[in-house]
């Protein structure tokens, strides 16, 4: 992107948690806060990918924290929320981000498969959510952003399991709302439409499907990271003060 960012002041010195930040779309979004001035600690299962994120918020000075992290493992997610707490504050915003969006054919999937996909795309948001909240009570304020998909919204097919654990993101997101609003916490879900990241470059796309992709948005670019990580900064921000309980696809008039 070369456009100008906007700057959001609420965000300086605040600490945000970000799952997945070591690539793709997540990297874009641990590397925008680190621009804001935020204090931001990022978890991913690749540390060779981290370890380039890493070098590039040392290059800005940015104060930071990781630690690899299989979101899978709730243990473990609660041990590094912690350590990022201890490390940089209190924790008041959350990015769940951290999925994998791979394909399966619906006569495969078995019930081991089907759970293991819950766990990975789906289960950590809520206890990542529920690990930051003592955080977020104790200061009077929080963010927290699911990410959701457009994928199931397209009626997308070849990844069921993924497609039904995005489509709750929704009613997760729409629960914690209410549940958390009353100490000043918002929560709100962002559905990215085909973000063209380096796996999605490396694994899916190709000349016909981006064909197809630049018929059926309404904008003819591709989309990348830093679409989506403008959009996490604004919720994020003081200038969503108001906003809760929403859900903002984010897919170039894909839908």
């Amino acid at each position: 992107m070369t456009t100008a960012e906007a700057v959001y002041p609420s965000l300086k010195g605040r600490v945000a948690f970000v799952t997945g930040g070591g690539s793709g779309i997540g990297a874009s979004i641990v590397e925008a806060f680190a621009r804001q001035k935020t204090k931001v600690a990022f978890v991913d299962i690749d540390e060779g990918a981290a370890a380039l994120v890493r070098s590039a918020l040392a290059g800005i000075g940015a104060r930071s924290y990781y630690e690899r992290c299989d979101v899978r493992d709730i243990a473990a997610l609660r041990r590094a929320i912690e350590n990022a707490r201890r490390t940089l504050g209190p924790i008041t915003i959350l990015v769940n981000n951290a999925a994998r969006d791979d394909r399966h054919a619906s006569e495969e999937v078995t019930p081991e498969y089907w759970d293991e996909r819950f766990a990975v795309n789906l289960k950590h948001q809520f206890f990542a959510a529920q690990a930051v909240l003592p955080d977020m009570k104790a200061e009077r304020r929080g963010s927290i952003i699911n990410f959701g998909s457009a994928s199931w919204m397209v009626g997308q097919g070849g990844m069921v399991a993924y497609t039904a654990c995005k489509s709750a993101v929704l009613g997760l997101t729409r629960s914690l709302a209410r549940d958390f609003g009353s100490y000043n916490i918002r929560v709100n879900a962002i559905a990215p439409g085909w973000i063209l990241t380096e796996r999605q470059r490396k694994l899916w796309l190709n000349a016909e499907s981006h064909a197809q992709l630049m018929k059926s948005q309404c904008l003819k670019r591709e989309l990348v990271g830093e679409d989506i990580a403008r959009v996490v900064l604004f919720l994020a921000s003081d200038e969503a003060a108001a906003i809760t309980s929403q859900h903002y696809v984010v897919d170039g008039g894909r839908l």
